[in-house]
């Protein structure tokens, strides 16, 4: 058996993702829990530049960030692909990749932590940003057709983080009326069991967001 490993994060959907892809594609393979408060000498071994998980080890080969190890584990192991045959679609997936780790996480993050003035104004772009994923799947079952691929692991984030942020940031992002399409496959992508089985609690999840909310709104009125 190929040596695979993974250091990560159970509270992080950026290592969440690469654990689906790899049991997607039936790949065995060893969890390495971090601390990320106390980041351990493997990681800092594995990934001296950035310092952060998820971290793919193959064969004691360090990959790290979650959009390139998902490419890598479709090149590597060619079952169940995730990403389209098709340059284009390809490229099309790749863009809205990085669409919805830079602007729609990201924006939603925003809103999330903002207090007071500015909020809703956070609230409406991240709403922006929502919608054209919204067209971006309406009348699709997933995001790359009739089954999981590689965009459906990227904004898996949404089902498992969104009304985290919601609930902790006291706002409402995605209302059933307004993001129906994005509404139902959140719940066709976690009705799904390899999804499912690999998906971490939600408490773990309101505790992680809590605390790290907490922090950043401490440091930056620390600043004012």
């Amino acid at each position: 058996m190929e040596e695979v490993k993974v250091i990560g994060s159970r509270t992080s959907g950026f290592c969440t993702r690469v654990e689906w892809a790899l049991k997607l594609k039936s790949v065995e393979y060893e969890y390495l829990v971090e601390d990320l408060t106390n980041k351990s000498p493997i990681l800092l071994k594995y990934n001296p530049i950035l310092k952060k998980v998820p971290v793919l080890l193959h064969l004691d080969k360090p990959i790290a960030e979650s959009l390139l190890i998902l490419e890598y584990i479709d090149e590597v192991w060619k079952e169940n692909p995730l990403l389209p045959q098709h340059p284009y679609e390809r490229a099309k997936a790749r863009f809205w990749a990085k669409f919805s780790d830079e602007k729609v996480l990201m924006g939603s993050f925003e809103a999330c932590k903002a207090q007071g003035e500015g909020k809703e104004k956070l609230i409406e772009t991240a709403q922006e940003y929502l919608g054209f994923l919204e067209k971006e799947i309406e009348g699709k079952k997933f995001f790359g057709g009739e089954r999981i691929g590689y965009l459906d692991l990227v904004v898996g984030w949404i089902p498992l983080w969104l009304d985290v942020m919601e609930e902790i940031g006291e706002m409402k992002l995605i209302q059933v009326d307004k993001f129906p399409c994005l509404h139902q496959w959140c719940k066709t992508f976690m009705d799904n069991p390899v999804i499912a089985e690999s998906a971490p609690s939600r408490k773990s999840l309101v505790e992680y967001f809590n605390a790290s909310i907490t922090y950043i709104r401490s440091l930056e009125a620390s600043k004012e």
